[in-house]
């Protein structure tokens, strides 16, 4: 039935009238709806958007006091703390750090995840339980134990491999953003190979067999199908690794232990770290803002691409 029924009358004129509208569906079990999905709306709504929200507001207060030893209070400043923040040339310098290791560390950490997934998919390869432990295994290892058993191998002093650590000081200020990239690659590869590893599992081996019908070896079959169909995986954990990049914290905060190269505001989070230490809660709150919104341009920036590049 269409929202507008046309009756011809007697005559031969047209009356157009509203046609009635379908009776609204009642949507069943809404008790049980809200039940399922209340715990989960209450913590979202506690643990995600009031902090969030609260972290705004911070944004756009500034401390005033009257005279110099005066009482501290905090009233509305508007955008005064973002002007600081676009001012802060170390935050900024910590950004273009984190977005050149990103554009070396990322590719290269979802290269291996892709290669280890696809060795782990082969036929050829044995022993695969053994070796999808081996690989996932150092993400059972926490970040900031992985930096501090790398930063002992990385030290001339400590290293068991003093004769390398005393030839290539991998904490100069020139390698050591390198040996941090290093620690989070041999973290993540297997979290990321995972993920692929699993797409790879859904494919239909009826795929695999029409290929070897028609000729094609385990290499064709993995360039041919198998990447191509895992291509929304590799997307997601790109999508993943970028947001990681820009939240790098715990294993440069432990290297600056070990090198004098890793300063405060070695990274974006190191400087909102430092900057809410001084104490200056409402500058650092601004930064996180302007990080949270940086992070969101860039991983939208990467799935419109993709997008782009799958459509054409």
């Amino acid at each position: 039935m269409t929202a507008t029924e046309v009756l011809v009358t007697g005559n031969g004129s047209r009356d157009r009238r509203r046609a009635p509208k379908p009776p609204r569906r009642k949507t069943p079990h809404k008790g049980a709806i809200a039940m399922f999905t209340g715990p989960f709306s209450v913590l979202f709504l506690l643990f995600y958007l009031l902090p969030i929200g609260y972290a705004i507001w911070q944004s756009l207060q500034v401390v005033e006091r009257d005279g110099t030893y005066g009482e501290p209070r905090q009233v509305f400043g508007g955008l005064a703390q973002y002007a600081l923040v676009f001012q802060n040339a170390p935050f900024w310098e910590s950004v273009g750090r984190v977005l050149l290791f990103g554009v070396v560390q990322v590719p290269v950490m979802l290269g291996l995840a892709l290669l280890f997934a696809l060795l782990l998919d082969s036929p050829v390869l044995k022993g695969k339980k053994f070796f999808r432990l081996a690989f996932f295994a150092p993400y059972a290892v926490p970040g900031v134990i992985a930096a501090i058993m790398w930063g002992f191998l990385y030290s001339p002093n400590l290293s068991p491999f003093t004769d390398v650590t005393r030839t290539i000081d991998f904490l100069s200020p020139e390698l050591v953003l390198w040996s941090i990239a290093n620690v989070v690659t041999w973290v993540y590869v297997g979290y990321n190979m995972l993920i692929i590893y699993s797409s790879l599992l859904a494919i239909p081996s009826e795929v695999y067999e029409a290929a070897r019908l028609d000729g094609a070896g385990q290499v064709r079959i993995a360039w041919s199908i198998k990447i191509p169909m895992v291509a929304p995986a590799i997307v997601l954990t790109a999508v993943f690794s970028i947001i990681g990049t820009l939240q790098l914290l715990a294993e440069p905060q432990v290297f600056r232990s070990f090198s004098a190269a890793v300063s405060s505001t070695y990274t974006p989070n190191m400087t909102v770290y430092a900057t809410s230490a001084i104490p200056n809660v409402n500058l650092a709150a601004a930064f996180s803002v302007v990080l949270a919104l940086a992070t969101f341009v860039l991983s939208f920036a990467f799935l419109k691409f993709t997008q782009r590049k799958a459509d054409s």
